[in-house]
């Protein structure tokens, strides 16, 4: 099967997630700077989320570039992606609402773990269906940003009872290592190419 389905489809559904998380963001009632600072919270945890959402979305991309087919096995395993990025509009507005409290900061971690967890399981699908020998093939392994973020979210889910702005710590520092998106494809693609992949 084309590939070209999936990608529209992804696109479309990560664009929606977006539309729904900003649509949290009300419009204050009062004409005061206490009117706007009583939403920061939710802008906050707005702000976190896109930059998830958009370090997803950038990924995904990259890798789509390295991939020539897909399959059944590929769409819900794409579909089980899409499923936790789509928990982003809820738990980014019950963090926000809540102020950061515990439980919401610590599900806010289970879903970016389970997100986390969605997209190797992704990987591997792609990588068995096109072999070992393939540019895609060549292009993924465990890097060190995986081990890291997967290292951080363990720890922040159960430090969110104790100390949530610690765990908050640990998902802001997640995105910032991933805000430069995953360019082993990008590189693989140029040198396929035959293009020299360094700036």
């Amino acid at each position: 099967m084309h590939k070209g389905r999936l990608e529209a489809f992804s696109d479309g559904v990560l664009a929606i997630v977006i539309t729904i998380m900003v649509l949290e963001l009300k419009v204050p009632h009062g004409t005061d700077p206490g009117a706007l600072l009583a939403l920061a919270p939710v802008f906050l945890s707005y702000v976190l989320s896109f930059v998830y959402v958009g370090i997803y979305w950038n990924n995904h991309h990259h890798m789509m570039q390295a991939v020539h087919r897909v399959d059944g096995a590929v769409l819900w395993a794409n579909l089980h992606l899409l499923f936790w990025l789509s928990l982003f509009p809820f738990v980014s507005g019950w963090l926000g609402e809540n102020h950061f409290a515990g439980l919401p900061v610590a599900l806010y971690g289970v879903v970016l773990l389970a997100a986390a967890v969605a997209y190797y399981i992704l990987v591997v699908t792609l990588r068995r269906l096109h072999g070992p020998e393939t540019e895609f093939a060549r292009a993924v392994g465990g890097t060190a940003k995986e081990r890291l973020s997967l290292l951080f979210y363990f720890a922040a889910i159960p430090l969110a009872f104790v100390a949530a702005w610690a765990s908050l710590a640990l998902y802001v520092g997640v995105a910032v290592v991933w805000l430069i998106p995953d360019r082993r494809f990008e590189k693989v693609l140029l040198e396929v190419e035959g293009i020299d992949p360094r700036p």
